[in-house]
């Protein structure tokens, strides 16, 4: 993921924030730190029960809401079913693809033109974080051809 980061260090920001640090809590840490791509909510519960084999998927989403509240994880929406979480950094966004439904890493200079231009003519303050662009990837687009 480009994030380096620890349980302990983001044990710390919950606990700097005066919440409570749970089990379930080091669990999902622990599941964000390991993943190589970005989850579904859903996925890592499913991760999340080889740690903890009690935690229930809706305790998995109210600790997903609470990271994000703190800043340490964020979701996007990439137009393929289920939203799905990554840790905060990196300075990347997402472009996903409308036919095979891959989503792909990229950075966020890309998206400074576009940024600037919104914020001067509509006042317009852009997060690319938050939603992924659909298109056609590369595989794709070939194949549609």
């Amino acid at each position: 993921m480009g994030v380096s980061v620890t349980v302990d260090q983001i044990v710390g920001v919950v606990r700097s924030h005066g919440k409570r640090v749970t089990q379930p809590k080091r669990a999902v840490a622990q599941v964000l730190i390991d993943s190589e791509g970005h989850l579904t909510a859903e996925e890592i519960s499913l991760r999340v029960v080889t740690h903890l084999d009690d935690v229930s998927p809706s305790t998995v989403y109210r600790i997903l809401e609470e990271f994000e509240e703190l800043g340490l994880c964020e979701h996007t929406h990439t137009g393929h079913g289920a939203a799905v979480y990554h840790l905060v950094g990196g300075g990347h966004a997402h472009v996903t693809c409308n036919v095979c439904g891959g989503t792909w890493q990229v950075p966020t200079e890309y998206f400074s033109n576009l940024a600037t231009r919104l914020r001067g003519t509509l006042g317009f303050e852009l997060n690319p974080h938050h939603v992924a662009l659909a298109g056609l990837c590369h595989n794709c687009a070939t194949r549609s051809l």
